[in-house]
């Protein structure tokens, strides 16, 4: 999950510095710069908010749908859903690697929409996977149980190298989407895209296996 929330940084800093200030994994700050934009504040975008905000409420009722009658925890469902997520990733990246710079401007929408609903789907499938302090898309509240729950704070025992690698693989992702923006537009989605499928593929072969109890009878 740790891996996923660096990917969701470098998928949040093609969004917001690629595709006109929108944020596809990080819905709080979607949330803000649509209420502001719909005040007309400096000319910040309304379209790509709302998008990228309806696929990625898509996303998490699918991966809720899919989900829905699997006990929590990584299960076939789960890689199911990661590969999904990570194909998205790719073939997105690849439309902007074979698009002309006319063509993306177009598909911009469409890319905003895709990364948005592959970023809702990892979310559900991370929630019902359930790794304490880990949304994988979000680090306010990772933030605040780090200080509330801090030595200086209300000194409860805590996972915090957990909490803290969270907030600064975000971080580290946004910076290495930013640097691969100025590469190319889809190399930070295919970054994604790749350790998303490793992820999947790693989880799937992590999972706990069902004792055959008949087989070893």
């Amino acid at each position: 999950m740790l891996v996923l929330t660096f990917s969701t940084g470098v998928i949040d800093a093609v969004g917001y510095l690629g595709l006109d200030r929108v944020f596809t994994g990080n819905m709080t700050g979607n949330v803000v710069i649509l209420a502001m934009a719909l005040t007309g504040a400096d000319g910040l975008p309304v379209d790509g908010p709302v998008v990228a905000l309806a696929m990625f409420m898509l996303g998490a009722l699918i991966a809720g749908r899919v989900l829905r009658l699997t006990p929590a925890g990584w299960s076939g469902r789960s890689t199911a859903l990661f590969v999904a997520v990570g194909l998205l990733l790719a073939a997105s990246a690849g439309a902007m690697l074979v698009l002309t710079q006319a063509q993306a401007d177009d598909a911009r929408l469409a890319i905003t929409g895709a990364l948005g609903l592959a970023m809702g789907v990892q979310a559900g499938a991370a929630r019902h996977i359930g790794v304490k302090d880990v949304t994988t898309v979000v680090v306010t509240s990772t933030l605040a149980g780090l200080a509330f729950d801090s030595r200086f704070g209300h000194r409860v025992g805590q996972q915090w190298p957990r909490r803290l690698l969270a907030v600064v693989l975000i971080g580290a992702g946004a910076a290495t989407g930013a640097i691969l923006l100025d590469v190319h537009f889809g190399l930070g989605m295919g970054l994604s895209a790749a350790l998303t499928l490793i992820v999947a593929l790693l989880g799937h072969l992590g999972r706990p296996h069902p004792v055959d109890d008949a087989g070893g009878a």
